[in-house]
């Protein structure tokens, strides 16, 4: 089975209030007060400013649209993730901006590396996001990120 995610994760709050002005966008609910706006082809296609860049090392962070996350942190902290696994194998990357700066990452784990100590970058960006787990779950199951295997089906 795979599993690929390419988002922006936010509060519900400042999630509703930066997208405004990207009629390709749009958000799902996640658990704990947080929201996600999956990075789909039509989003991509509407933000990127077509240098072909590849900010920050991530694969489908649309060029220049890493200014934009910047901005848009001055009303709350925002994070990237992009995370693609096939049969337990693969990799993934998060950052993660607040009050205008990038303050975490940008965090990447290989194909074939082990998380560290502290997290999965995608687990460590929640936990600044505020998210927290319980028990035996992380970050990750604990704001709901399993509940679909695609980016696209979030706002399907």
């Amino acid at each position: 089975m795979s599993y690929e995610l390419r988002a922006v994760i936010a509060g519900r709050e400042t999630l509703r209030d930066v997208m405004g002005d990207l009629p390709a966008a749009r958000s799902a609910a996640l658990g704990q007060g947080l929201s996600l706006m999956p990075m789909t082809d039509g989003l991509f296609d509407s933000v990127t400013d077509g240098d072909g860049d590849r900010p920050l090392g991530f694969w489908s962070l649309p060029s220049g649209f890493d200014g934009r996350l910047a901005d848009w942190s001055a009303v709350g902290p925002v994070a990237y993730l992009e995370a693609e696994y096939f049969g337990g194998v693969g990799e993934q990357r998060a950052a993660v901006w607040a009050d205008g700066a990038l303050v975490l990452g940008p965090l990447g784990v290989a194909e074939g590396e082990r998380f560290p100590e502290d997290g999965s970058p995608i687990s460590r960006a929640l936990r600044r996001l505020g998210a927290t787990a319980h028990g035996d779950e992380d970050e990750f199951s604990a704001v709901g990120l399993h509940r679909h295997r695609h980016s696209s089906g979030w706002v399907s």
